[in-house]
């Protein structure tokens, strides 16, 4: 792990440059400078770089813009034992992620204005990537009282959730969307009747019988997602599925962009790359909130993120302590840490032909940064120098204990991948560079 901080400009060249907010795939260059990109795209070697540039030969790699994670569950403040701010950051720069997107659930919850602002300013201070916080949607997450929607926009939330909890109250949500969408904030919700969840800690089905486990029916998501885009057509409100995972919500999510309703949907990458058999014999790293799905799930998944229909894949990184993990299945800790896995793992889902390398980067950067208005996610001239090179083809084994992560409850552990991050630039400076062995 590095951090630059030289001023004289950066070429990149000779890579594969990938650009999904302008269509752009072909061979070329790009040039930082100033903390931005001055150009991208074709061979700007050839025609001269200036004078005092860093020039740096990547033999092919692909460039792309610095992806963008929509759902990551930080400890700090509350539980730094799991996760700080400056740990996190580590671990998403080797992962090729430029900005994290925090949820709410801390100890305190990030519900009001001074908390939103002392993430912010831990992460100026700590952190080697952009961390920008999703605010709370009610107060204490307690799913009963709006929280300060306007204040907390002001103070730099991006976005309004409860994070991994569901606002059951179906008149403070349909309040809420009202009350955000005079300020065109983005309601980012997770869709979990929680009444039909109850004790369930796996996809309910033949598989969880057979483990003798308690599921969950996928009739509690797409109940959910019914009632809310139900209020989003009432209210005008912009909505967004913080974590689909079944066909049904597919039909459902399709019917509602149809009708041209603002709501969109992200996946995690744990969703769209796993099944419920992957849990075999009870892996703990592997019980996750939602859970995992069937196989036609995930497939059903993975065509709906190539066509674009769902917007977004996230890591859901959830860092665990192993204590709570490595307990009897139904006891142990939902969550896993993604920060790092999901570029490899994403790429494990180009070679195998289910997106293209172009569908990928636009969910994990492109569409991120447009849905939250952020200024990242392109490498269009003037826009921040927020930049992944990574080797697609790179065989490696995944070795949980090398992991950035204070936690290392992942979900592919001695998985063999293909594909990874070699350097990260972050507003022009190089926070992290693959050394190969």
């Amino acid at each position: 792990m590095i951090a630059r901080n030289e001023n004289r400009p950066l070429l990149l060249a000779n890579a594969r440059v990938i650009d999904p907010s302008r269509d752009l795939d072909q061979r070329g260059d790009v040039l930082i400078a100033d903390g931005v990109i001055k150009e991208a795209g074709k061979n700007i070697r050839a025609s001269g770089a200036p004078e005092g540039t860093e020039i740096v030969d990547v033999n092919g790699q692909v460039i792309a813009p610095g992806l963008i994670d929509m759902r990551a569950f930080i400890g700090e403040p509350g539980a730094e034992h799991r996760e700080t701010l400056a740990t996190a950051s580590h671990a998403a720069a080797a992962g090729g992620v430029t900005s994290i997107i925090c949820q709410p659930e801390t100890d305190p919850p990030i519900d009001d204005p001074a908390t939103v602002d002392f993430v912010l300013r831990r992460a100026r201070d700590n952190a080697v990537v952009h961390i920008h916080p999703m605010a709370a949607l009610t107060k204490g997450l307690e799913g009963n009282e709006m929280t300060e929607i306007g204040l907390l926009r002001a103070a730099g939330a991006v976005a309004f959730t409860d994070g991994a909890k569901s606002v059951m109250n179906a008149n403070v949500f349909r309040r809420a969307l009202t009350y955000a969408r005079d300020f065109d904030a983005l309601i980012v919700h997770h869709t979990e009747d929680q009444n039909l969840t109850g004790a369930g800690v796996m996809n309910a089905g033949e598989f969880a019988t057979r483990l003798g486990l308690s599921g969950v029916p996928k009739a509690a998501e797409t109940i959910m997602l019914e009632r809310d885009i139900r209020l989003v057509e009432l209210t005008g409100g912009r909505y967004h599925a913080a974590s689909i995972t079944c066909a049904d919500s597919l039909d459902v999510l399709r019917r509602a962009k149809d009708r041209g309703l603002r709501v969109t949907a992200s996946a995690s990458i744990n969703h769209v790359a796993l099944n419920e058999n992957d849990i075999g014999s009870y892996r703990t790293f592997l019980k996750l909130r939602p859970p995992l799905r069937t196989e036609s799930d995930r497939a059903a998944l993975a065509s709906a993120v190539a066509e674009g229909l769902v917007d977004v894949i996230m890591s859901d990184h959830d860092p665990q302590d192993v204590e709570v993990k490595r307990l009897p299945f139904a006891e142990a800790a939902f969550g896993a840490i993604g920060l790092e896995t999901m570029l490899p793992v994403g790429l494990r889902l180009v070679h195998d032909g289910s997106l293209s390398l172009m569908a990928m980067l636009r969910a994990m950067s492109t569409r991120p940064a447009e849905l939250l208005e952020l200024p990242g996610g392109t490498l269009k001239p003037n826009s921040p120098a927020d930049v992944v090179v990574f080797d697609p083809d790179v065989p490696w084994v995944l070795d949980r204990n090398t992991l950035k992560s204070r936690c290392t409850n992942t979900a592919f552990d001695e998985a063999k991948l293909s594909g990874r991050a070699t350097r990260t630039v972050v507003a022009g400076r190089t926070v992290y560079e693959y050394l190969r062995p």
